[in-house]
């Protein structure tokens, strides 16, 4: 029963997860790049216009690939990325919990992009159908070889 419930779960993960961060991207984009890019300088990000600019398309194209479930792994890495990035330049003088500024969100969003970037994506994840595809050529090949 439970195993029939996974791909769901993962389903709804992958679409909640995903409607976040394009949240942020947008808010981000809608605000302006540049300033976003101020911002960021103003926190002491380096590079801040590459950082504003890498974040806010790892977000926003990231949270649709999550949504779909294609590239889970590099989104997955990236999303983490830019969240502990968060963490470091924003939140962890705020300590943990996120009500005083913490770190306690975006860490858990950097954990989940992990979790959910290496879980497969489910029954339902376009990487799921392509390696699932890929697999089935690769058990015909064999036995078409030998015939």
């Amino acid at each position: 029963m439970i195993a029939k419930l996974q791909p769901i779960g993962l389903l709804i993960g992958r679409v909640v997860l995903g409607i976040v961060f394009i949240a942020h991207g947008w808010q981000k984009l809608s605000g302006g790049l540049d300033e976003t890019a101020q911002g960021f300088e103003g926190l002491g990000i380096p590079a801040p216009t590459l950082s504003a600019y890498f974040t806010v398309f790892a977000e926003l194209i990231g949270g649709a690939f999550l949504i779909l479930g294609a590239l889970l792994p590099l989104v997955g890495l990236a999303l983490a990325g830019v969240m502990l990035g968060a963490m470091f330049y924003v939140h962890l003088d705020g300590g943990f919990f996120s009500r005083d500024g913490g770190y306690e969100y975006v860490l858990t969003l950097a954990a989940v992009s992990i979790a959910i970037g290496f879980s497969g994506g489910g029954l339902f994840a376009l990487d799921n159908l392509w390696l699932n595809k890929k697999m089935d050529e690769k058990s015909v090949e064999p036995a078409a070889a030998t015939a």
